[in-house]
This record gives C-alpha cells, sequence and structure tokens, in this order.
C-alpha cells in the first residue's frame, strides 16, 4: 500500500503542478492559489485515509463505529478547510474545486496501470 500511496502523491502533484501552472496563466494568482490548495487538501485527506486503512488492516477486529466516526469528521475537517478557504477570497473557488478533482484523476489512472498489469 506504501508504494501505491507514494506513487498516487507523486502523480496528483505533478499533475496539480501543471495545472496551477495553466490556471496561473489564465486566471491569476488566485487561480494558482486554488489549484494548490486544493490538490493539497486532497493530498493530506488522502494520506490520512490511507494511514487509517493500514492501520485497520494490523488489528483483528475492526472497530466499525470508531471507523465511521473518524471518517465523519474527516469529511467534516475538509468541509471547513475548504468553507475556510473559500472565505479567505485568496483562492478563486472554480480552481480549488479543480484542485480537489486532481487526486481521483490520478487515482484513477494508478488503478488502470495496475489492472493492466495485473492482467
Amino acid at each position: 500500500m506504501t508504494r501505491f500511496r507514494t506513487r498516487v502523491a507523486v502523480d496528483t502533484g505533478l499533475l496539480a503542478i501543471g495545472l496551477a501552472l495553466a490556471a496561473g496563466w489564465f486566471g491569476g494568482r488566485t487561480a494558482c492559489f486554488g489549484v494548490v490548495a486544493g490538490a493539497a487538501l486532497a493530498l493530506a485527506d488522502f494520506w490520512w485515509l490511507s494511514a487509517r486503512v493500514d492501520a485497520a488492516g494490523v488489528t483483528d477486529a475492526p472497530r466499525t463505529l470508531l471507523w465511521l466516526g473518524s471518517a465523519g469528521l474527516r469529511l467534516a475537517g475538509v468541509a471547513v478547510a475548504v468553507a475556510l478557504l473559500f472565505l479567505t477570497q485568496q483562492f478563486h473557488p472554480l480552481a480549488l474545486v479543480l484542485g480537489l478533482a486532481v487526486l481521483p484523476c490520478a487515482l484513477v489512472v494508478r488503478g488502470l496501470r495496475l489492472a493492466r498489469e495485473g492482467a
């Protein structure tokens, strides 16, 4: 899982840098910062979630209620962070959403590569 997590993080970072440069060219500083902030938030969330999945695999009996509670807190934390970023008005809202969308794209591409290698 660690190698997969690292590859997804690298893919996300490279895609986010390219998208941030393009957004900065077309939309200015706030668009560039929005993409970077969204991608950083998505990566932090992904690393936290994958660490929790690794930790759950170690224990004998996963605690469903604890898992659901921590997932709810994680999503609430992401929502609060996005709201605070919107309130600062230093980040373009569409660019922030595009930055958040970089991680799912990297996950799909990496998953398809792994599926092709395994087939």
